[in-house]
């Protein structure tokens, strides 16, 4: 199975990632040859992917998309295991540290949310297969193609999945506004851990919850009662990072 990746950001970072199987790299006629696009044609014809130019219509035909003049054919995003990721954290001698998503559902968010993992060392994701996006050509270009550098495990059942970082000592942790929950940033979020984000306007399932050894919120003043999941699982990555790095200082 193929898939068409679009934009210059997402088409260079998957490039430069080499964890897929580029075949072939479409530009559209008359694209500029700015720093980016060059990078990329040399990145693809390393690969020995086919460099083709095509009409911009031909482009335009992928949809209501963003493309830039710039389009790649590649395989398939390559899911790892929750074995990768832990992997992943001691062979560079770190606590682990990961986002775990419960069912959400739009590109928009996943793929702001990967961006930040990506940028404060997340060593990997853990999504859901059926009624969640996957990693879509639509989520590694909302992340900018953070993605491709990212570890994503895709797990029939998260609450399994939660189980299992428990074992392994890692300690999970809900991003709920409930009565009971701690504020993000009074809480010690330095050590082994797993962020838990919940879906779009439902929040966090209760078997979910339930398995969470704590749940964290956010301080809110105004009266808009909640943030956005990609902003609020932003901001609570940022502070575990200020933690670990003060930790470390």
């Amino acid at each position: 199975m193929r898939e068409v990746l679009y934009g210059r950001n997402a088409v260079r970072e998957s490039l430069r990632a080499g964890r897929r199987q580029a075949y072939k790299l479409l530009l559209a006629e008359g694209v500029r040859q700015t720093d980016i696009v060059g990078q990329i044609v040399s990145l693809a014809e390393q690969t020995g992917a086919v460099v083709q130019r095509v009409e911009r219509r031909d482009l335009n035909r992928l949809g209501d998309i963003h493309h830039q003049g710039v389009a790649l054919e590649t395989s398939r995003y390559p899911y790892s295991s929750l074995d990768d990721i832990l992997t992943l954290a001691r062979s560079r001698d770190e606590l682990p540290l990961l986002l775990l998503l419960d069912l959400l559902k739009d590109p928009q968010n996943v793929g702001s949310l990967v961006r930040t993992a990506e940028a404060v060392g997340v060593h990997g994701m853990v999504i859901q297969r059926r009624r969640a996006v996957g990693i879509t050509p639509a989520v590694v270009h909302t992340s900018a193609g953070a993605v491709e550098h990212m570890l994503v495990a895709q797990v029939t059942n998260l609450v399994r999945a939660i189980e299992s970082l428990k074992e392994r000592d890692v300690w999970v942790a809900g991003l709920e506004a409930v009565r009971d929950a701690q504020l993000y940033h009074q809480t010690d979020l330095n050590g082994a851990l797993a962020l838990v984000v919940g879906s779009e306007g439902q929040g966090l399932r209760r078997l979910v919850q339930e398995r969470c050894d704590f749940l964290l919120q956010l301080p809110i003043l105004g009266r808009v009662t909640s943030l956005n999941a990609s902003v609020a699982g932003s901001v609570v990555l940022y502070d575990a990072l200020r933690q670990r790095q003060s930790e470390q200082a």
